[in-house]
């Protein structure tokens, strides 16, 4: 709880459940009144930001500058590896693939789970399989389980969102379905960007806005991670990801006219 508490000293922040609500009805209620063009042009900044935080948190060397020039003006950049512009577009190209399941109201399951890995390892190795050894999570406490063990807990973790739904909110529900998948850990590789892609389809599924967690903050990130995984309390990375969403929400606001507020 160590480091939620300095996020959220540090970021002016602790919101709750109800907060995220209250501000996504302004939102919902003023958005008619955002620009178009305004609001699309923010959208694919955060492509750009969210693409180069997911991968840098893997250790992808990538600037954001460097991002931007690969994912939107197409530029090729020297002097690095092939496999590191792999990552930007791949993810880029699986985040475009979720947001056409969610529009065509396709729920979460192993089929896309699948498709999303295949995607984010396309030309560096085949994706889309599970994995049939064991793995390590580097700097974490936790060991992920052993192939046999994995089996069961990623069949089970399927049935399990499912559930979720029933008796979660919808940010408990995007914190457990990326929580869990990076505990049983399926992949040999990607398992981290996969996870976050799997939240922001549960976030976006939701009509939540989508995250991207600052590759500045990973350490409280893996912390969140960890107490989940060795101690099973979510509590943490909720709030992490409630705080996440709050702030999302209210930079999409500040793109909205001041003057327009006084129109209700």
């Amino acid at each position: 709880m160590l480091f939620v508490t300095e996020h959220t000293e540090r970021n002016g922040l602790k919101m709750t459940y109800s907060d995220v609500i209250q501000l996504k009805e302004t939102l919902n209620k003023q958005k008619q009144f955002l620009s178009s063009c305004i609001y699309q042009k923010y959208e694919e900044s955060f492509i750009i930001e969210y693409t180069h935080n997911s991968t840098a948190i893997e250790g992808n060397t990538l600037s954001l500058i460097e991002t931007k020039a690969i994912l939107e003006d197409g530029i090729s950049v020297g002097g690095k590896e092939l496999r590191e512009i792999y990552e930007v577009v791949n993810h880029r190209d699986a985040y475009v693939y979720i947001l056409n399941c969610i529009k065509d109201n396709k729920l979460l399951g192993e089929s896309i789970v699948k498709d999303i890995h295949n995607i984010l390892m396309s030309n560096i190795f085949i994706g889309g399989i599970y994995r049939d050894g064991g793995v390590r999570i580097t700097g974490a406490s936790h060991k992920p389980p052993e192939p046999a063990d994995m089996y069961y807990q990623i069949k089970k973790f399927y049935e399990d969102i499912k559930c979720k739904e029933q008796d979660a909110n919808e940010i408990e529900l995007a914190a457990f379905t990326h929580a869990e998948f990076v505990k049983i850990h399926p992949f040999a590789d990607g398992n981290g960007r996969a996870a976050r892609l799997l939240m922001n389809y549960q976030l976006i599924s939701k009509d939540f806005l989508p995250l991207s967690i600052p590759k500045e903050d990973r350490l409280e990130y893996y912390v969140c991670l960890d107490e989940y995984a060795l101690n099973n309390n979510l509590n943490p990375f909720t709030q992490l990801i409630t705080d996440l969403e709050y702030k999302r929400l209210k930079d999409c606001i500040s793109l909205i006219p001041d003057n327009i507020f006084d129109r209700s």
